[in-house]
């Protein structure tokens, strides 16, 4: 099977990681995707809902390989309590943020071999960072140990009037408090849904979000030439 796709330039990756990359888009209009035209970038990437399974095996054929599974959730926001304990993260917790952030979620799809080793704690560094900051996600969520040490946090994103999202959500042991709090905050904003993704491969993040109400809205499969 042949597919049609455009490749488009990932700008903000690119200078990011310092790779050529790109990602297709599949597009019934577009020009047949060759890889004439694949070759043009050191990475090209693709997301593919997993039922699209001969697009999956045309873009296989055409030397892309699976990365990871993702799952996609959403959650009703209903009038729950609002989370006490919760603090907004500050500048000053951003050196704080950082570290637990680059040692989170070391198996996520920036991994070695297709970045660099450090690729994958980089990123999501600089994306708790941008939370904090509000740009990208909009508030960063923490809760505190008693000696003031951070022990979970949440990064949060406005979609649109109805919908917000989850960024990021780490914490040994305080997934449930971070799912009130990340809730707590959608209602605040008068939100009714609120959409979470995760790797098919993070069981304990997955049985989390059904715990706290969550319906899986679809999966993709990203993969990589």
């Amino acid at each position: 099977m042949h597919v049609r796709a455009s490749i488009e330039p990932l700008g903000w990756e690119n200078t990011f990681f310092g790779v050529n990359s790109a990602i297709v888009r599949m597009d019934v209009a577009a020009p047949l995707l060759t890889l004439e035209a694949l070759q043009a970038w050191s990475r090209v990437q693709a997301k593919i809902p997993a039922a699209n399974t001969d697009e999956l095996d045309a873009l296989q054929a055409l030397g892309f390989s699976l990365v990871e599974g993702e799952v996609d959730f959403a959650l009703p926001v209903s009038r729950v309590p609002i989370k006490t304990g919760v603090e907004i993260a500050q500048l000053s917790d951003i050196a704080a943020l950082r570290q637990l952030a680059a040692t989170a979620f070391a198996q996520s799809r920036f991994r070695s071999p297709w970045y660099a080793p450090d690729a994958s704690a980089r990123f999501y560094a600089q994306w708790i960072e941008n939370a904090v900051r509000g740009t990208f996600d909009h508030q960063c969520l923490i809760l505190r140990a008693d000696d003031g040490t951070i022990r979970g946090y949440v990064s949060l994103r406005e979609l649109s009037e109805s919908e917000a999202r989850i960024g990021l959500l780490a914490g040994r042991g305080a997934g449930s408090e971070l799912m009130e709090a990340a809730l707590g905050w959608a209602q605040a904003r008068g939100k009714t849904t609120l959409r979470v993704a995760t790797q098919m491969g993070n069981t304990a993040a997955l049985k989390r979000y059904i715990q706290s109400g969550a319906n899986v809205e679809s999966t993709a499969y990203w993969l990589y030439r």
